[in-house]
């Protein structure tokens, strides 16, 4: 259960794919990467497919949010890009999330591709509670974990939520539901933009399945070595959380 080297997605923000060819190429034992917004657009998605075709695993994080129509079908597209991990907001609400799920099935039986874990965006890690009570949304205590168990209602693998939400998310929807965790600093890095966080030791103790690090990794003066300290915090934690 040991797993780190399954568990740490590195994010590849950068403005174009030679930027992250290289960084992937500076981390061998880095296995998951996750490919967003900006790089997916920057390199008309073919991100996805040159780190399919050097044999790694894809998070394609596009957090699709729009009406269920609309989201089912951009689902069925991202299922088929190779990535292992989609996602979509869960703010889109029971509907949205149910056809997308529906969709990602469908898709990966017709082509007859591994289906890749569908998860939900709850509350974004940038975010405190002042920022939700300015937008009118609930205290995370309380929105996180409700998100999460709309999310495992309408057929959803699991959520992405910061690591100060796992026990509750684990309480709401059990063992087997899947928690990715950004806002992941490890003590000796900056928090950057991201307000909710915890270290990747304390992450994994706690219940995480997957965390997500970018620039304390790919903006360290030594990429590959700051990603085995984060690995080896990570093991620590995970050894923790399984002693008896």
């Amino acid at each position: 259960m040991n797993d780190a080297e399954n568990r740490l997605i590195v994010a590849l923000d950068y403005p174009s794919w030679p930027d992250a060819e290289k960084m992937v190429g500076l981390l061998p034992e880095v296995k998951f990467f996750k490919v967003g917004l900006e790089l997916y657009l920057a390199s008309r998605g073919e991100a996805v497919r040159r780190l399919r075709e050097a044999g790694k695993e894809v998070f394609l994080d596009l957090k699709f949010h729009d009406i269920p129509h609309t989201v089912a079908q951009a689902s069925r597209q991202a299922a088929l890009q190779g990535a292992s991990i989609i996602n979509v907001h869960a703010a889109g609400g029971r509907e949205m999330m149910t056809k997308a799920a529906q969709a990602v099935k469908e898709q990966a039986e017709k082509a007859r591709i591994q289906k890749p874990l569908l998860v939900a965006i709850t509350v974004l890690t940038s975010l405190n509670e002042e920022d939700l009570e300015e937008i009118g949304l609930g205290r995370t205590e309380k929105t996180v974990p409700a998100w999460a168990r709309l999310a495992l209602e309408a057929g959803l693998d699991g959520v992405v939520a910061s690591p100060q939400e796992i026990q509750l998310i684990r309480k709401s929807c059990g063992p087997d539901f899947k928690i990715i965790c950004p806002g992941v600093r490890p003590a000796w890095s900056d928090t950057g933009d991201q307000k909710r966080v915890l270290t990747p030791g304390e992450a994994m103790e706690l219940g995480a399945d997957f965390i997500v690090v970018g620039r304390p990794i790919t903006r360290a003066e030594k990429p590959r070595e700051a990603a085995l300290r984060i690995m080896d915090e990570m093991k620590k934690g995970l050894a923790r959380r399984y002693s008896p």
